[in-house]
């Protein structure tokens, strides 16, 4: 890997109009550079440290000096430690500019495709993944790199994922994999609150995707309001090459000014004038089929994956691949074949009496295109719904989620789901208050695995059960740790097995 001189990164931040000053000794300045980090636990001889976050503390920079940090770069200067630096008007752009440049400027040689929205990024970014990679088989090339909610996959690592959209420090260091690992393309979500925070900042898309949105992550430590929560996720646009934009989102006309800051726009939906236009939606058997018409095909897709709402999904994916030239048939068997993990997985006893279906869905978009879907795809049968909220974020969406759930459940189970520093059967209660008020009924049951057991066993004939939130997460995030839980898939097949047995 090629490595930089500490003055080749001054000089970086100096260009991007990022520095206030430096306190570097000349002959300091000449030394090479072996790490970057803003993990104290992480630095080596001859680091260079960055200071991030609300919550650094002071020790962080006292301990990376003591493992061999040489400088530090911050948007403050720390005179309790004398100690060379190097002052930045704004440290999140500063990271992102100093984690790629360490990184050798990984997402200049590889196609980056960003996909935002408050639904479906997952399995769009999936659906992506398995045409791309039908079409590398052809070719005999590697398979696609992709970051997700999910899991990351780079090329080197597979690992199940943290954030949505990593922190640069991980985020350009995956996106290098992929570039050693001779990799042509790299699909990844971008949440609002990685564009709003600048840590894409730097990376050009060749494709950028705006699914959708409705009002979601709205707290005092995310978004204040909608308005800053669309504005974030449109500042997408700003470092797109060709926006692909879905025509049935919300606020359509504010996201096609913003797209119209990048060189090329193509949109997707099921109105005529889409320039990737899917209709004639219909059930076969399990499966979903609809008519696709691009400029360079007009043919039947093929989905065997659950959820009439995923036909936008495979639209979006079909848009971007048609852009990459892929050709029809690695569209439609990639499609065919597609599957993401924890989303829409359908599961029954053996009397198909009771259905369960193990989904993402943990905003008020994704719950009412569940709902929609649920109905239309499992009328007459009763609906059961275990769920919970998180803790300390997204707060709109106990009142969101209660209501919807109150409204469409014949019975909820209020459970545990990442409660963070707050109490989960406090969430529960509060959800519970907006599921009272549209007359639905409801138990709680902190222990998730319990809930799901309850759900299950206690299933009339004829019901579906949609358990929400979790998916195939192996975590909880609770009190600041990461505690191992059973995944939700997990649960549903061991508590259908014993229904059978039951029965």
């Amino acid at each position: 890997m090629k490595k930089n001189k500490l003055i080749d990164y001054i000089e970086k931040i100096k260009n991007e109009n990022l520095l206030i000053e430096e306190k570097i000794p000349e002959e300091l300045k000449e030394k090479i550079i072996d790490n970057v980090t803003y993990d104290s636990r992480k630095v080596t001889k001859n680091t260079l440290f960055l200071c991030k976050g609300a919550k650094f503390k002071l020790e962080y920079l006292n301990d990376s000096f003591n493992n061999g940090a040489i400088a530090y770069i911050s948007d403050k200067e720390y005179k309790e430690v004398d100690k060379p630096y190097i002052l930045v008007n704004n440290i999140r752009r500063a990271i992102a500019v100093l984690c790629a440049m360490y990184n050798d400027f990984p997402q200049n040689k590889i196609n980056m495709i960003g996909i935002t929205g408050t639904k479906g990024k997952s399995t769009t970014s999936y659906y992506i993944k398995y045409i791309l990679d039908e079409y590398m088989k052809e070719l005999n090339k590697e398979k696609t790199a992709i970051i997700s909610s999910i899991d990351t996959y780079d090329g080197k690592t597979t690992e199940e994922a943290v954030l949505t959209t990593p922190e640069p420090e991980e985020l350009f260091m995956h996106i290098k994999n992929a570039v050693d690992s001779n990799i042509e393309n790299l699909v990844m979500e971008v949440c609002s609150q990685a564009l709003k925070i600048e840590r894409v900042y730097g990376i050009l898309y060749k494709i950028g995707v705006f699914l959708n949105i409705s009002e979601d992550h709205i707290s005092n430590i995310e978004h204040k309001d909608y308005e800053d929560y669309l504005t974030s996720k449109i500042k997408l646009f700003d470092q797109t090459e060709t926006a692909v934009v879905n025509l049935n989102t919300a606020d359509l006309d504010r996201v096609l000014e913003a797209a119209k800051k990048s060189k090329k726009i193509i949109t997707f939906g099921n109105t005529e004038n889409a320039d990737v236009y899917g209709y004639n939606i219909r059930k076969e058997g399990m499966n979903t089929v609809f008519r696709v018409r691009t400029k360079y095909f007009e043919e039947d897709i093929l989905l065997t994956m659950p959820g009439l709402f995923n036909v936008e999904n495979a639209l979006a994916a079909i848009a971007v691949t048609t852009e990459l030239g892929v050709p029809y048939k690695y569209i439609y068997d990639g499609l065919k074949k597609a599957r993401a993990s924890g989303r829409m997985e359908v599961y029954s006893d053996k009397k198909q009496e009771v259905v369960v279906i193990v989904d993402y869905a943990h905003n008020k978009l994704s719950f009412q295109k569940l709902y929609e879907s649920t109905i239309k795809e499992y009328p007459q049968r009763e609906i059961i719904t275990v769920f919970g909220c998180p803790g300390n974020h997204a707060q709109n969406r106990r009142k969101d989620l209660g209501e919807l759930s109150g409204k469409y459940s014949n019975m909820n189970y209020l459970t545990m789901e990442d409660p963070r520093n707050e109490e989960p059967e406090e969430i529960c209660k509060e959800i519970s208050t907006y599921i009272q008020k549209e007359n639905g009924k409801y138990k709680i049951i902190v222990d998730r695995e319990q809930a799901i057991k309850k759900a299950i066993l206690e299933a009339k004939p004829n019901s579906v059960i949609l358990i929400t939130g979790k998916g195939n997460e192996t975590v909880q995030y609770i009190k600041g740790k990461y505690v191992p839980c059973k995944t939700d898939v997990e649960c549903a097949k061991k508590y259908l097995k014993e229904l059978d047995k039951n029965n």
